[in-house]
């Protein structure tokens, strides 16, 4: 079985979180996949940051909903890193990806970058929300999608497959075995995340998962020597 490592963020353990040094450097660390995350600036472009405002990763403060382009490139994202916009990591890394959509006006504007550049193959697209991975599987034939969960049931199966997922990405300290048989029956791949130690990469191998999402590139390197 091919166990995928994936980089959170690039590798948000040693680099500033969703910056083009972080995922370069995941990429050189030999990550299999790098997560990233997208919202909309106030002038729609996809920007890639984690939370819907600026003040925990830059050194200004506000909604990134409220801000342009040009007001989000002038901020620091750490190390002197601006903040990119998804076509920019596309563009420095080639790596293949998994992009985190929080609403379904993301997914529309993401929909239309994977449409013009043909990346159906190369980009994943995951979501915490049902509705968001249904509009576009709907936009995006063929696309690969993954619904996340962090508190969750059984039930995060069922809503998988109602909204076309082919994987689920599941907290490992919520991850029972019923949860992993369930999403085995229905066909559907499993990440686990976030898997920073090495008690945590023991768990999801002993579970048999698909692939782990970690901070830091070191698991790369013992994952694979891991049962």
């Amino acid at each position: 079985m091919n166990f995928l490592t994936i980089g959170h963020r690039g590798v948000m353990g040693t680099e500033p979180e969703n910056t083009l040094r972080s995922f370069t450097a995941a990429q050189q660390a030999g990550l299999d996949v790098i997560e990233l995350d997208l919202h909309l600036s106030k002038d729609g472009a996809l920007v890639v940051m984690h939370d819907i405002d600026v003040d925990r990763t830059t050194d200004g403060t506000g909604l990134i909903a409220e801000k342009t382009l040009s007001e989000l490139r002038a901020l620091d994202a750490g190390r002197g890193e601006r903040v990119p916009v998804f076509e920019e990591v596309l563009d420095a890394v080639r790596s293949p990806l998994q992009a985190e959509i929080k609403d379904t006006a993301a997914a529309r504007a993401l929909a239309e970058v994977m449409l013009r550049r043909d990346l159906v193959s190369r980009v994943e697209v995951s979501s915490f929300h049902d509705e968001a991975i249904a509009e576009i599987g709907r936009l995006v034939p063929g696309v690969r999608t993954a619904l996340i969960g962090s508190r969750f049931g059984p039930d995060i199966v069922e809503r998988a497959v109602e909204a076309g997922a082919e994987t689920v990405c599941l907290n490992i300290r919520r991850l029972t075995l019923e949860v992993v048989e369930a999403a085995r029956k229905a066909d559907l791949k499993i990440i686990g995340w976030v898997v920073n130690t090495q008690d945590h990469l023991r768990l999801v191998r002993a579970l048999e998962l698909d692939g782990a999402t970690t901070d830091y590139p070191e698991i790369k390197r013992t994952g694979r020597f891991t049962a």
